[in-house]
């Protein structure tokens, strides 16, 4: 045997004692007599209540469907209608175009997902408010219509978008949810860039 062979060896030993005293130790120190077992934390007990999710994925998108279209289309009807062509800069693009993005968005990808054809929405940036957020209010009933009946059973399948990407059903649906978080902080943006606080931000009422 190599010295460095046993070396090791003898300082695995003295580990294996050390965890050994620490144990006996515990042992020692723990109360005598018998011991009324811990309670679970009360959040644990109620958690141990719940069953499986029927739709997972489907049901959580459209769980926060009702939330996102009452904050979004109010995100929209707070800005001014002669704010409604104001850039963060140059380069970007209007709060007018942002709300018709929205709800171009809400059309094709609700359109993809529940397999039903889009709504003939003609919109452009150049828009008056009273269109632009009608036709945000629009495209969200659509969702919440043709949403209605989707469920898990066709995650799986595959559609194109962006083109000629493939993508499944389940993708489409979490770009949808990430799409209104993305868009309703691009909304809340623009407007405190306005010294206009969100809807989100609003205090409660009193």
């Amino acid at each position: 045997m190599t010295r460095k062979r046993y070396t090791s060896i003898v300082r695995t030993l003295l580990l294996v004692a050390s965890l050994a005293a620490a144990s006996a130790g515990a042992r020692q120190a723990a109360p005598t007599g018998s011991a009324t077992p811990a309670k679970a934390p009360a959040d644990a007990q109620e958690t141990a209540k719940l069953g499986p999710v029927t739709n997972p994925v489907s049901g959580a998108v459209k769980a926060q469907l009702p939330r996102f279209s009452k904050n979004m289309v109010a995100a929209a009807e707070a800005m001014p209608a002669d704010k409604y062509t104001f850039k963060p800069t140059p380069e970007m693009n209007s709060f007018a175009h942002l709300v018709m993005h929205i709800a171009q968005s809400n059309n094709g990808l609700c359109a993809k997902i529940s397999d039903t054809p889009a709504p003939d929405a003609k919109m452009a940036d150049t828009d008056p408010k009273e269109k632009l957020v009608a036709a945000l209010k629009a495209s969200f009933e659509y969702c919440a219509t043709s949403l209605e009946k989707v469920d898990d059973s066709k995650l799986g399948d595959q559609m194109m978008l962006f083109g000629n990407r493939p993508f499944s059903r389940a993708a489409v649906l979490i770009i949808l949810s990430d799409d209104w978080y993305d868009h309703y902080g691009a909304q809340a943006t623009y407007l405190r860039l306005n010294r206009i606080l969100p809807p989100t931000a609003q205090p409660a009422p009193k």
